[in-house]
């Protein structure tokens, strides 16, 4: 079946899968909104704000149930994630690092549905275009890694102070003395710059790369089993056994691949997390 931008078959699949529903707020291709991204986060954080009060309506001090018991092993795992490695005050670190891991998890869980089933549900509500997963978004993990950006320069000037942070930026990591500091100043600007982005970038990236390298894999399952129903349909019995064994291998694929994707899942939502805090930590010490 031909697509309307005249591709057909797996070409026209795999594009079809890859394009966001976009609204363009202004002229040009940077003044576009991915709107389901978008949308899927606003929901997703709603459902994890959802879990988390009714655990909290529902908690008891006796014996805990099955799923509350659950929460509070997680609660407290953050928590001695944190400890850990953020030794300053933990009242806001620890919710945060709780609110990340959580959100990002739960973003990142959606790649485990069925490939097709998102996008169907789309359009039979009228988006031709719609992509489940934020965290396959750029946008949507450079978004949150630029907060952790500016969270980092807060907690760096609370920690040191506005005049304590400037002279850091100035005389570190090169320290000098008398005339030296004039002169290694503009080189210690340039590495601190060149350090404080990279680690926003680096986290935007790690995410995106590896959930959008997950969605590929999907999609390329999802090909092999198409394959194999186009042979079951449409060749003679000399070819059938082929085209069963590309739909059953393309079933194994799938579902080997989404065990695994499991551990990957909840693994990025992690380093996500724990390198947040890492870098908050980082951001109060001085150099």
């Amino acid at each position: 079946m031909a697509s309307e931008s005249g591709k057909s078959g797996s070409a026209a699949y795999v594009e079809h899968h890859l394009q966001h529903w976009t609204m363009p707020i202004g002229e040009g291709d940077f003044w576009v909104i991915h709107v389901d991204s978008l949308i899927m986060s606003a929901l997703i954080g709603l459902v994890g704000l959802g879990i988390f009060f009714m655990v909290g309506r529902r908690a008891t001090a006796g014996v805990p149930g099955k799923f509350q018991a659950f929460i509070e092993m997680a609660v407290e795992f953050i928590d001695t994630q944190v400890r850990d490695v953020f030794h300053g005050d933990r009242r806001f670190v620890a919710p945060l690092a709780l609110t990340i891991f959580v959100w990002v998890l739960l973003m990142n869980s959606i790649k485990l549905l069925p490939l097709d089933l998102p996008p169907g549900i789309a359009a039979a509500m009228g988006a031709e275009y719609f992509r489940a997963v934020p965290t396959t978004d750029l946008n949507i993990t450079l978004a949150m890694s630029t907060t952790v950006l500016l969270l980092m320069f807060a907690f760096a000037i609370k920690a040191k102070g506005p005049g304590g942070f400037g002279v850091e930026l100035l005389t570190a990591p090169f320290h000098g003395h008398g005339v030296m500091k004039l002169v290694l100043a503009p080189a210690n600007l340039a590495l601190n710059i060149i350090e404080y982005l990279s680690k926003p970038v680096s986290l935007a990236m790690r995410l995106f790369g590896n959930m959008y390298a997950g969605e590929l894999v999907f999609i390329l399952i999802a090909l092999l089993a198409m394959a194999g129903g186009d042979f079951m349909a449409a060749e003679g019995l000399g070819t059938k056994a082929g085209g069963v064994a590309a739909f059953l291998g393309a079933v194994i694929a799938g579902a080997a691949w989404s065990i695994f994707h499991i551990l990957v899942v909840s693994l990025q939502a992690f380093i996500f997390m724990i390198l947040t805090v890492v870098y908050l930590s980082m951001s109060t010490e001085a150099h």
